[in-house]
């Protein structure tokens, strides 16, 4: 599985798959900037502690603010045995600039 793809490559996979999980990496105060949705949200900071919470089953498309965080989460998960992971390049605010423009940017 390819492990980063698009913003628009995510909105397609999300609206083709219901089982999609889009995992939210930022930080409590970025979140109360702009948001995703539906998103699933645990700080980066957190993701070890609460990993088992995670599907291992379903597409998990992991997003921060411009894709860093999230590929390193991305990395730490398939550490932990998830296979199932990729990488929103880009992030929230490829998301808000290519997929929907009522996200806000920061």
């Amino acid at each position: 599985m390819n492990k980063e793809i698009s913003a628009a490559e995510a909105s397609i996979l999300r609206d083709n798959n219901e089982d999609v999980v889009f995992l939210d990496v930022r930080e409590d105060s970025e979140l109360a900037t702009c948001r995703i949705e539906g998103a699933l949200h645990i700080p980066m900071g957190e993701v070890p502690d609460r990993c088992e919470a995670l599907p291992m089953d379903c597409p998990l498309v992991v997003f921060c603010h411009h894709g860093m965080r999230s590929m390193n989460v991305l990395h730490y998960l398939e550490s932990r045995g998830f296979e199932n992971v990729i990488n929103m390049g880009g992030g929230i605010h490829a998301w808000a600039a290519e997929v929907d423009a009522q996200v806000g940017q920061y």
